[in-house]
């Protein structure tokens, strides 16, 4: 069972064979192997079955001079156009 606060990572193939890659942050453990967790995007054409990835560690997001003046989602990817952001270091958030 994930941790409260962890990402876990969503992948598979919706029904028109489309990837689908959804990171979602662990809430509550329910019981019975079950979490309930908000997702950081749309969550068209999740369904059961499909493979969960715990990745040990909570969200976060790249810190530094690198980052400023980038605009990022809220999962640190940036979305400027500007290419990847070369930082070695990440800030969690929970």
């Amino acid at each position: 069972m994930p941790n409260i606060y962890n990402a876990l990572v969503i992948q598979g193939r919706d029904t028109v064979d489309k990837q689908i890659n959804v990171t979602c942050e662990v809430q509550q453990l329910l019981g019975n192997n079950r979490v309930r967790t908000v997702a950081m995007s749309a969550t068209d054409g999740l369904m059961r079955g499909m493979k969960v990835i715990d990745t040990g560690a909570p969200l976060s997001v790249p810190v530094g001079e690198a980052t400023l003046g980038r605009i990022f989602s809220v999962l640190g990817e940036p979305v400027d156009n500007l290419g990847p952001v070369d930082t070695t270091h990440n800030i969690s958030y929970s």
